[in-house]
């Protein structure tokens, strides 16, 4: 193979809007619509207020609207604030061990408003950003073990293919910005249960888009910044044995059609939907006891199990990374959605009483698609009365790579998360448009939220 950072920097500067699988379109559409869904129920979260007031107020260039509010900040802090607020709930979609979305589309809205790109360019940068983050995650796993929060390990590099393809720099210049984006990435797994795990977000979003435009503006990097044995791909390689060799597969294969986006329909890490979702189907018609359960078992991917780290949980935060959570939740609560995901409602004493009794047993099988997680789950409920319930394999829910939401489901959601910000009306304008989004002459025509920020 030549320079993976070179080999990169030609892909984005060629790739075009007509090169795209025409079957990615409805996808990449879905995720301009649930990302914009995302920020709006995260709107209130005390996240985008530190957020906001520390580091992204009007005090410099007014180049694109917050959150598509009607105030103004340079496209970097714009996209900073809403890619924090995207991953604040964790309600955002997820694919390659992470979050792409929650970080390429607050950055493109941003920068795209700015440089007055059109639908096609902004739908032609996420697919680019995209097919970067995965051709690099393809060369190692479990980056989770090691202590990375992929998400902003891999979304610097992908917000900056993403930029580089806004701005049409040329091979070197693309290849400098991805190279840059390198020094930028980090995120450190130990603020999982933080307002820190959704900042990360926003941090690789802003830092992505201030790489292009150091690139842009002639900023020199490595030339084999990626692929060097010092570089980026072994900085964070697990076991230090990346592939450093392999052909990049960028223009050849396409990524987006096999390693899928995952549509979230409860705030949580996704790594206990399944379980969470297997346990209500097993338990539908039932008025449950929870004090005549006995125990749950859950069995799922190691890279799962590790993820899920907090076995009592005090706070929203925690639970959200919590299978015992989810478990109880399912069972006494029977659902997981914002409401549920509250401190007082996880620190409630029926549910606090329930964590002992559910284990994750980490089992060792992958999925090629995602390998920090298990093709299937399964959940095995007893009773004190001796009765035993089995979900049986768990493969896929509803939202999943295998079982996309239709486009009422994602309405539904939309509707939901934009009820505080936008009125019936606003809110179905708003989801039609982002439908079409590779449509739009320009980002500029997403109308203004005059709802929020307004202190």
């Amino acid at each position: 193979m030549g320079s993976l950072t070179s080999d990169i920097g030609e892909f984005l500067a060629s790739v075009t809007y007509d090169d795209l699988p025409p079957e990615v379109l409805p996808m990449v559409r879905d995720a301009f619509t649930d990302t914009v869904a995302v920020i709006m129920v995260g709107i209130d979260q005390p996240v985008a207020e530190v957020v906001r007031k520390t580091l992204a107020r009007p005090l410099g260039a007014a180049e694109a609207r917050s959150c598509l509010s009607s105030e103004r900040v340079a496209a970097p802090e714009a996209a900073l604030l809403a890619g924090a607020i995207a991953h604040s709930l964790d309600y955002d979609d997820q694919s390659m061990s992470g979050h792409p979305s929650a970080v390429l589309v607050p950055a493109i809205l941003a920068e795209a408003e700015f440089l007055g790109s059109d639908g096609r360019d902004v739908v032609t940068a996420y697919v680019a950003g995209y097919e970067v983050w995965c051709e690099l995650w393809r060369r190692d796993r479990s980056y989770h073990a090691k202590g990375w929060h992929p998400t902003s390990v891999f979304g610097a590099m992908a917000a900056a293919a993403a930029g580089a393809v806004l701005r049409g720099l040329p091979a070197d210049r693309a290849a400098a910005a991805v190279a840059i984006a390198g020094s930028y990435a980090g995120g450190l797994f130990s603020n999982f249960g933080s307002m820190m795990k959704g900042y990360h977000a926003g941090l690789a979003a802003r830092g992505g888009l201030e790489a292009a435009r150091l690139a842009a503006a002639g900023m020199s990097a490595g030339h084999d910044a990626i692929e060097n044995p010092q570089g980026f791909l072994m900085a964070y390689s697990t076991q230090r044995e990346p592939d450093l060799t392999s052909d990049s597969k960028l223009g050849k294969e396409w990524y987006l059609p096999t390693h899928k986006l995952l549509i979230k329909l409860h705030p949580t890490c996704y790594f206990l939907h399944r379980s969470f979702n297997g346990t209500v189907a097993m338990l539908a018609g039932r008025d449950v006891d929870p004090d005549e359960v006995e125990s749950v078992e859950v069995r799922m991917g190691r890279g799962q199990v590790t993820c899920l780290v907090y076995e009592r949980p005090q706070t929203r935060w925690e639970a959200e990374f919590s299978g015992q959570f989810g478990i109880a939740a399912a069972v006494i609560l029977g659902k997981m959605g914002v409401p549920e995901l509250a401190d007082e409602v996880v620190q409630r004493p029926d549910i606090q009483a329930f964590f002992p009794k559910v284990r994750l047993v980490p089992v060792d099988e992958y999925d090629e698609r995602d390998p920090v997680f298990s093709p299937t789950e399964s959940v095995t409920l007893r009773f004190k009365s001796g009765e035993v319930l089995e979900s049986g394999p768990i493969a896929t829910i509803p939202g999943h790579a295998s079982d996309p939401l239709t486009t009422e489901q994602l309405w539904g959601k939309f509707r939901e998360c934009t009820a505080k910000t936008h009125t019936d009306s606003e809110s179905r304008e708003l989801f039609d448009l982002l439908q079409k989004v590779d449509a739009l002459p320009s980002v500029k025509v997403l109308p203004t939220c005059t709802s929020i920020f307004q202190d």
